[in-house]
């Protein structure tokens, strides 16, 4: 995973009104700490964080936060990002300190690769979780896991223990579930009958997300 350099300054002051201030001035409040240090609150600017969190296109970001007067940067994730729910802006953002030598726990996006030949026969793609949580050092995380579902036929699924992986990460979960399935469509899906079907209509993607979670440490 590529660290992206992300500019920050101390803050000492706290509260609704200084917070609103900063906003207005086009940087957000955040705060660092980990397990070995003292919390320190900061602030950054929103463009910054915006353009690196949108490039990404994920907020499973590696840091090198350069503080003003700290005489090196500290490595960190977003633990929480908060955001108004109407404007979409962030409004606040808590960063993990992380150790390159430590394990973490991190969240990391699915991506589906190729046409299911069970959607081709009119099945429907269904992708049940879009991130699976992986333990590794935070050299070793992946950018995205890539499903190749080209030869998935209706009926057919994609568990946690066929999701390559490497052997440098590890998942959490000891059950095996399904990341990815194609299903037959629902009967209100089938024409009825002295009806032609459509030809050549795909299946939509579906399933719900799984909410992202907080890097922590093992």
């Amino acid at each position: 995973m590529k660290t992206h350099e992300l500019k920050a300054s101390p803050r000492t002051t706290r509260g609704n009104g200084p917070a609103r201030a900063l906003r207005r001035e086009g940087f957000i409040p955040a705060v660092l700490y980990g397990p070995d240090s003292e919390p320190i609150t900061l602030s950054v600017s929103h463009k910054d964080l915006s353009d690196i969190l949108q490039g990404v296109g994920s907020s499973q970001v590696m840091f090198n936060l350069n503080i003003e007067g700290a005489d090196a940067p500290r490595k960190a994730m977003i633990k929480e990002l908060q955001t108004n729910v109407v404007s979409q802006r962030y409004l606040h953002a808590d960063f993990y300190e992380i150790s390159m030598d430590r394990k973490i726990h991190v969240m990391v996006p699915v991506v589906v690769d190729g046409k299911s030949k069970g959607v081709e026969e009119g099945g429907l793609l269904q992708v049940i979780r879009r991130e699976l949580e992986v333990i590794c050092l935070p050299g070793d995380i992946p950018e995205e896991f890539v499903i190749d579902v080209t030869e998935l036929g209706i009926g057919e699924a994609v568990h946690l223990s066929d999701v390559p992986k490497g052997d440098s990460v590890e998942f959490p979960e000891s059950a095996d579930f399904t990341v990815v399935t194609v299903v037959a469509p629902t009967a209100s899906a089938l024409p009825e009958e002295g009806e032609e079907g459509e030809e050549g209509e795909e299946g939509e993607e579906g399933g719900e997300a799984e909410g992202a979670e907080a890097a922590s440490e093992e």
